[in-house]
């Protein structure tokens, strides 16, 4: 890959020309678009297919959440890295179910807003220090709460490879653990995520702990 291409969706100007410059000068990091509000975001993303989009959660016409969630829709393999001053969990976890792979705060520094895009430009999925603490204490209590009706759907075999990724266990560990193929392990991955309706594994996860499972 010669670089991954970013849009940056804010409606605040001098906020958004900050980001431009700022990525503009980091390598292997190439923007090819700005828009000022989310309904503009979305045109911009289902047409120039960037492989981030730095999305912002409180804009005018269409907000981020909304947008994430349509342009995650029609094209899963666009990575939307939200940069907000909203921290509540709420919103944290209402943009991971729209298919938000990354969550960074305003106040983040340069260092970390380059390290995030290009790791959600490879397919990472990452947090903020401070979003990291609140996931995981979401996390600790979710897994308080009784698992046993969640995700009727899913077959007892799917439910198990579900509670291992939910403990943050990859393919091959999943597959050494159950005595299984890792093909075998994606297909059921891949038919979870079909049932439980979300486009990658954080997404998964975040159901998965809510329902207390992992």
């Amino acid at each position: 890959m010669d670089g991954y291409r970013v849009l940056i969706a804010d409606d605040h100007e001098e906020f958004r020309r900050g980001l431009e410059a700022l990525l503009a000068a980091t390598p292997d990091v190439e923007v090819v678009g700005t828009a000022s509000d989310g309904a503009m975001a979305i045109a911009l993303a289902l047409d120039l297919q960037p492989d981030v989009v730095l999305m912002d959660l409180h804009m005018p016409r269409v907000n981020g959440i909304d947008a994430t969630a349509q342009i995650v829709g029609s094209s899963p393999h666009i990575g939307v890295l939200v940069l907000t001053m909203m921290e509540d969990e709420e919103s944290v976890f209402a943009a991971v179910r729209a298919g938000a792979r990354g969550y960074l705060l305003k106040g983040a520094r340069r260092g970390e807003i380059t390290r995030a895009v290009q790791a959600v430009g490879a397919g990472e999925v990452i947090f903020g220090p401070g979003i990291a603490d609140r996931v995981m204490a979401y996390f600790a209590g979710a897994r308080s709460r009784p698992a046993a009706d969640a995700f009727p759907d899913l077959t007892e075999r799917e439910r198990v490879v579900l509670g291992l990724i939910a403990e943050g266990k990859e393919n091959g560990e999943i597959a050494r653990q159950l005595g299984l193929s890792i093909k075998t392990v994606r297909n059921h991955a891949s038919n979870i995520f079909t049932k439980l309706q979300v486009a990658h594994r954080a997404q998964a996860i975040v159901k998965a702990r809510e329902a207390g499972l992992g």
